[in-house]
């Protein structure tokens, strides 16, 4: 096992996603994809050259075993990984309009509607931390866990412990409404009790990423600097727009950065979450301190490729880039565009 520079905790589940336009339920055109956030930042960012750790729950089936071999195979650390004898690993019902654009359908294969990833046992997590995290100066987590009581404990433990280990906190504000409350439609809004729960946590975080629609939701606005003077910790801030322009504050030193076009679109699943993987690795290199403007938007380009590469495979880990690939694909949309200045974290 490595000595992660970053350990993310959250969910690890399967996407069960559907051929554009289809109905998961009545048509058999289907495929089961390793999915869930911090495992797709996990397996992101292990890609990109980064020694990185999973914190999680899986169930004791076959999913949970394939994500095992999964996180060796990119040699991620999973001596934090907590396998269910009696929760089983979650599916996600995932649908794509014609264009590849996904929406979320609810869960299947879980009695109650309770799975693997949302009952951590902080007891075993505080055994492995002191060696776990010793060389780890970056903590990854989204807002999913906190729908759970158990697992928001895990969540306000890890934060309070990285803090004092002077760890980069970064949260990526993934509003899925349907894990708070299994009646919600996909697009339901948070309530104003979610929304002051979530917001408690964001005050901790180093770097924040959220979508414009979340940014709206949570802070009435998708200006990046306003949202950062607005939580205590005054934290960096990205926001994402699908197609249109990422706007961002990195340190000093705040922008936007035109999104780029895939190559290919076959699935978006998954791109927002190479996109942070990317962020990560970059940032890393700078110890979350871009010196230059200049600095910032090489970052935010490198970290777009990543974000448009996964979208020409189905899933989100198997179409992940490494960082020779992402140069490669940045250098071949512009001749003037040179990667060489980017650092590298390639194995």
């Amino acid at each position: 096992m490595n000595n992660p520079k970053v350990i993310c905790i959250g969910e690890a589940l399967v996407d069960r996603i559907g051929a554009p336009g289809a109905n998961l339920i009545l048509d058999n055109g289907i495929d089961d994809c390793l999915g869930g956030a911090p495992a797709n930042v996990a397996c992101g960012l292990s890609k990109l050259g980064v020694d990185v750790a999973f914190v999680g729950g899986l169930g004791n089936d076959s999913i949970g075993k394939e994500f095992c071999d999964l996180f060796i195979s990119r040699g991620v650390n999973i001596s934090g990984l907590q396998i269910s004898k009696d929760l089983p690993t979650r599916i996600v019902l995932v649908y794509r309009d014609v264009k590849g654009e996904r929406s979320f359908g609810g869960f299947i294969g879980g009695a109650k509607n309770l799975f693997a990833d949302q009952e951590l046992d902080l007891d075993k997590i505080k055994l492995i931390w002191p060696s776990f995290s010793k060389n780890a100066s970056c903590l990854l987590l989204g807002t999913i866990l906190l729908a759970s009581e158990s697992s928001r404990k895990v969540v306000s433990w890890t934060i309070e412990n990285a803090k004092i280990n002077k760890m980069n906190i970064v949260i990526d504000l993934n509003w899925r409404p349907t894990f708070w409350d299994s009646s919600l439609d996909a697009e339901s809004p948070p309530s104003e009790k979610i929304c002051s729960l979530i917001k408690s946590f964001l005050e901790q975080a180093t770097l924040l990423k959220l979508a414009k629609e979340e940014a709206i939701w949570f802070f009435k606005t998708s200006e990046p600097t306003e949202i950062s003077k607005s939580l205590s910790n005054k934290p960096s801030v990205i926001v994402t727009d699908g197609a249109q322009p990422i706007r961002w504050s990195l340190g000093k030193f705040s922008g936007q950065t035109e999104a780029v076009s895939p190559p290919l679109v076959v699935d978006t699943t998954g791109a927002g979450d190479s996109f942070t993987a990317g962020i990560i690795s970059q940032l890393l290199a700078y110890s979350f301190d871009p010196k230059s403007k200049i600095d910032a938007e090489q970052i935010l380009l490198y970290s777009a490729a990543c974000g448009a590469l996964v979208c020409g495979g189905k899933g989100a880990i198997d179409p992940q880039p490494s960082s020779s690939e992402v140069h490669t694909f940045l250098e071949s949309l512009e001749e003037d565009i040179s990667s060489t200045s980017l650092p590298s974290f390639d194995k």
